[in-house]
């Protein structure tokens, strides 16, 4: 069973002006001479850590981690404005060409798998290989599987929780109502709603729930800006010009080398979101690994990832 590579600190880090608000933080690991990849993060508003570093091999990739607007070390941290899928895109284009990269792996999961989607379909002649994980296409239904009814079954007590900060005759449109509160300026109104919001998100994101994560994740200083970036996407429906714009577009990228990694028992991100993208992209490999949920660092995740970017490292 592979395991993460060892820990390793960035050579170079940087901030890069994309707009007259925004700076997008930068940086770089592994070898300076090495096959480019970038990884892209989750959330939207979940920002980079040391472990995303660990998937690829440091002696054989050029490893870029970036933080998206408003999220980690790119400021102004939480600012929604000019902060959209395709604000994002843009900033991963012009970050490739800040670091003199001609074309590059592609590796993101779950909100990181669709902004990859999209920056591929967009410019599939910089991507040389795609590798996704817990497959979240965008669509209405797969938000209202979440975050309005679905999951919930599996989850009836944490359930309550979620719903506990939301009036009855706002609950049927669970995304808007946490948007009110999370973009409000009451600060106790949102701090209350990112508890709520990001504890569930963390209670349906592993096989086995981690109740000092879910802890962590409801007390987390950065839960407000994390939130409200979340629910600005969603409320937004991810600023695509349609439900299912994702893989309408496929097959500008079917010509490309994808892997993608998807656990069997993923409750975020259903397993028929990767089944729906891989029969769109037959050409692209499917490994659903049997006893994962959503999280990127469950061992037969982490397995099939690193299999995957040593593979293409090759």
């Amino acid at each position: 069973m592979r395991t993460l590579y060892p820990e390793i600190e960035p050579h170079r880090t940087g901030k890069l002006r994309v707009s007259d608000i925004h700076d997008v933080y930068w940086e770089e690991s592994g070898n300076p001479g090495g096959k480019p990849v970038v990884f892209v993060h989750g959330g939207p508003g979940g920002g980079t850590n040391p472990n995303q570093r660990r998937f690829f091999d440091p002696a054989r990739y050029r490893i870029v981690l970036f933080d998206q607007r408003g999220c980690g070390k790119s400021t102004p941290n939480g600012s929604l404005e000019e902060n959209t899928t395709w604000h994002l895109v843009a900033d991963m284009e012009a970050l490739r060409v800040h670091l003199a990269i001609d074309r590059w792996l592609v590796f993101g999961g779950s909100w990181g798998s669709t902004l990859s989607l999209a920056y591929a379909e967009r410019h599939p002649d910089r991507v040389t290989e795609l590798v996704l994980r817990g497959i979240f296409l965008g669509r209405k239904s797969e938000v209202d599987w979440l975050d309005q009814s679905g999951a919930s079954m599996f989850f009836p007590d944490a359930w309550e929780d979620y719903l506990a900060p939301i009036p009855e005759d706002e609950r049927h449109d669970l995304v808007r109502a946490y948007y009110n509160r999370l973009v409000g300026h009451d600060p106790k109104v949102q701090a209350e709603a990112a508890r709520s919001w990001g504890a569930w998100g963390a209670r349906v994101s592993s096989l086995v729930p981690d109740e000092e994560k879910i802890a962590k994740a409801a007390e987390d200083p950065s839960a407000v800006v994390q939130g409200r970036i979340d629910v600005h996407f969603a409320v937004h429906r991810y600023f695509f010009e349609a439900d299912g714009a994702l893989l309408d577009g496929v097959n500008r990228i079917r010509h490309i080398p994808g892997t993608i990694v998807q656990g069997r028992y993923d409750l975020c991100c259903p397993v028929h979101n990767a089944w729906a993208l891989h029969r769109a992209w037959p050409e692209a490999e499917l490994e659903i690994v049997p006893d994962a949920g959503h999280s990127a660092l469950e061992p037969g995740t982490v397995h099939a990832l690193v299999e995957a970017t040593d593979r293409y490292a090759r």
